[in-house]
């Protein structure tokens, strides 16, 4: 249950959101990562744990980690929405004026955001490219034909949507039109709001534990339909800017 009371991610500069699904074999070594980045990061920063339905003890966990730590915080979904509606409600309930996201499988490491971050105050995002990539080659194949794609469809020229890791202006983010595929999508709904984006190589690792939720459906085949389903939503999307109010 939320509290009633004041927000306190708006007591910091950055919010990094954490979607989690199952993953109790990553949480405690992404516990002990996490506390040892945040006093090096640029800017004062909490984490947001976003526990989306997890079936296994993913959520005792995360509780237990928000215990342990002043600057974790952990809101759990009803149910199993997928990552987009589990980044969308980071997003919501954040109120610092960042926001940051990484995956929770220990793929990417907190401590490339403070390569990110010495380039917000520029761009509206800033998101990472997974150098020397360590994944299987089918893996690398599906999400290169993937991306390839949906830079022709939405022309948005990033060439790794699928890094994990990326920082916002919160204001942008909680403008994005969020959809289920949204994840992959990012970038472009950044420049539908006339933002800037860019790209910084960081650092990738293998997985070594807890199992991939991904697989051929959503990695490639469902990227594909979700490009159409942008291009429809591009053409109608609504961007305003109020010059003067007296509300």
């Amino acid at each position: 249950m939320m509290s009633s009371g004041e927000n306190r991610t708006g007591r910091y500069k950055l919010t990094i959101v954490v979607p989690v699904y199952n993953e109790e074999d990553n949480i405690r070594a992404l516990e002990r990562r996490l506390v040892t980045f945040l006093p090096a990061c640029k800017y004062s920063a909490c984490v947001l744990f976003v526990n989306d339905g997890s079936k296994d003890d993913s959520r005792n966990l995360l509780m237990m980690a928000c215990g342990r730590n002043d600057h974790f915080y952990c809101i759990s979904l009803a149910q199993n929405s997928g990552l987009s509606a589990a980044m969308k409600a980071g997003v919501d309930v954040t109120c610092s004026d960042y926001v940051g996201y990484m995956d929770a499988d220990m793929q990417t490491t907190p401590e490339d955001f403070n390569l990110l971050l010495e380039h917000i105050d520029e761009y509206e995002m800033v998101m990472g490219i997974r150098a020397n990539r360590e994944d299987s080659w089918s893996k690398k194949i599906q999400s290169k034909i993937a991306n390839g794609f949906r830079r022709m469809m939405t022309h948005d020229g990033v060439s790794d949507t699928g890094c994990p890791l990326k920082v916002m202006h919160t204001d942008y983010a909680k403008r994005v039109p969020f959809f289920t595929g949204m994840h992959r999508f990012l970038p472009a709904l950044i420049q539908l709001q006339h933002g800037r984006v860019m790209q910084i190589p960081v650092r990738h690792f293998p997985r070594v534990a807890g199992v991939s939720k991904y697989n051929l459906w959503n990695r490639l085949v469902s990227p594909f339909v979700d490009c159409f389903a942008y291009r429809w939503m591009k053409k109608r999307y609504i961007n305003y800017a109020i010059r003067e109010s007296n509300v």
